[in-house]
């Protein structure tokens, strides 16, 4: 059977009727790879065109799954691979509550910010950041500008690692996103 995005998006239909389908346990054959991309800004395309139905985009983002640096979309009798620019998500926007910062993503995915779900911070070679928090198993949310202006609004200084650090703290977990002798 050769793949495509009907047949997965049908799979994915019925496995998901009582929540998000369990991916880490289906390890089906490997069918090949599906021209389907997720680019740096959370838009999934499907041979070179934006997917523009926000429900398909949530069912697909629901099967997918992630080994090594590699990305699929997972059924009990499919796997797929596709390519995945950045992050598979973006992490539109937090609250901050009481537990702590409770972070929203494009597919509508949320995650409370702590040990199951760190945030961490990348920087490229020219000094610019990417901020990250772990959404599911191993597949992260790409932090947006915006949110990631209002996290550093929240920052404190502390001590991580025996060195001064400026970072965030949620579900009383401390996340450095600099260490304090690099701010201007």
């Amino acid at each position: 059977m050769t793949p495509s995005a009907e047949s997965l998006a049908a799979s994915a239909t019925a496995a998901s009727k009582k929540g998000l389908p369990p991916v880490h346990l289906w390890d089906p054959p490997f069918c090949g790879d599906l021209d389907m991309q997720i680019k740096r800004d959370g838009t999934w395309f499907y041979q070179g065109t934006p997917i523009g139905r926000a429900g398909l985009v949530r069912l697909f983002s629901t099967i997918l799954k992630r080994e090594g640096d590699d990305y699929f979309l997972v059924t009990p009798v499919e796997k797929v691979g596709i390519t995945v620019e950045d992050a598979p998500f973006v992490a539109i926007d937090f609250e901050a509550t009481n537990d702590g910062l409770l972070f929203t993503t494009n597919v509508g995915d949320t995650a409370l910010a702590g040990p199951q779900h760190p945030i961490r911070v990348s920087y490229a070679a020219d000094g610019e950041p990417s901020p990250y928090v772990l959404i599911r198993s191993n597949l992260e949310a790409l932090i947006d500008r915006k949110s990631f202006y209002r996290l550093v609004d929240l920052g404190e200084t502390r001590l991580h690692n025996e060195e001064e650090w400026f970072g965030v703290t949620s579900g009383n977990s401390f996340f450095p996103i600099i260490r304090a002798s690099d701010l201007l």
